[in-house]
């Protein structure tokens, strides 16, 4: 069985693999780890290196790049001297750019700063930028390191939050479908779950338009007071309004399982004389 971390550098290989578009990789700070950027910064079988652009601890170790050579005898250092750690960032010498970012599903006021360094995971070779951001609504702030360098802080906000959409559709399969409460130990059990669910979330992706078709101008379903430019209706919406039927989907299950154990044949139509159609 091998870790989450290497699973997951796998994964970034075969996509490199199978696509000759730059591959930029956004992930959660857990994989944050040497062992996630080191296959994908410094690949030895690849022709060409994956970007990075994860999420960073708040007391991640910075540096600047190293002076001069590198001692040939006894220890090498880590990276040059030490700067403030992400919590730390307001020591920075640099200053803020404030712009719209898109995120949970609109536009937000956000404010950022960018700063060169060297990174500790990945050693004083390969620069990075530490981008801290301070999202409106959010109450602490966001510490991204990319190491893609020719990205300006937009693009590197704009990358991060478009992965909110894919950490959606994660929500809905586990917590909300109940993918979270299988319990399997081999691998068929796994895929026929997995497919069981994908299938039908799309039914649930598809069935607002019929419910918007039925309702007409009414809606079916109401918009949260916090994003009135909502649309379309999500799956937890879908949830709430099969929750008012919720006794009547259980009398219909108990009536199936009945049906299962006593099947009766169904009844015969008859014509105006009485013999069976």
């Amino acid at each position: 069985m091998r870790p989450k971390t290497t699973l997951a550098a796998a994964v970034l290989r075969q996509a490199e693999a199978g696509s000759a578009a730059p591959l930029l990789a956004v992930f959660a700070g857990a994989y944050a780890v040497e062992t996630v950027s080191r296959p994908c910064l410094a690949p030895q079988e690849a022709p060409r290196r994956s970007e990075l652009v994860p999420r960073v601890r708040a007391d991640a170790r910075l540096d600047q790049p190293l002076r001069g050579r590198a001692p040939a005898k006894g220890r090498r250092p880590g990276g040059g001297a030490r700067l403030a750690a992400p919590q730390h960032h307001v020591s920075w010498p640099v200053s803020w750019q404030r712009r719209r970012a898109w995120g949970y599903g609109r536009r937000r006021r956000c404010r950022d700063t960018q700063r060169r360094c060297r990174w500790a995971v990945r050693g004083p070779q390969i620069p990075v930028h530490v981008v801290v951001l301070e999202m409106a609504g959010e109450v602490a702030p966001w510490f991204l390191v990319t190491s893609a360098v020719d990205l300006a802080a937009a693009q590197v906000v704009e990358a991060w939050t478009a992965r909110f959409r894919p950490a959606d559709g994660v929500r809905d399969h586990k917590p909300r479908l109940g993918l979270e409460e299988g319990r399997a130990w081999t691998k068929a059990p796994m895929l026929r779950t997995l497919q069981v669910q994908l299938v039908t979330l799309t039914l649930l992706r598809l069935r607002p338009a019929r419910l918007d078709q039925a309702w007409g101008p009414d809606p079916w379903w109401c918009k949260p007071a916090w994003n009135p430019h909502k649309r379309p209706a999500s799956v937890l919406d879908l949830r709430r309004r099969f929750g008012r039927y919720r006794t009547e989907f259980s009398q219909c299950l108990v009536q199936l399982e009945a049906l299962e154990k006593c099947p009766q044949p169904l009844p015969q139509s008859r014509d105006r004389s009485g013999r069976a159609a």
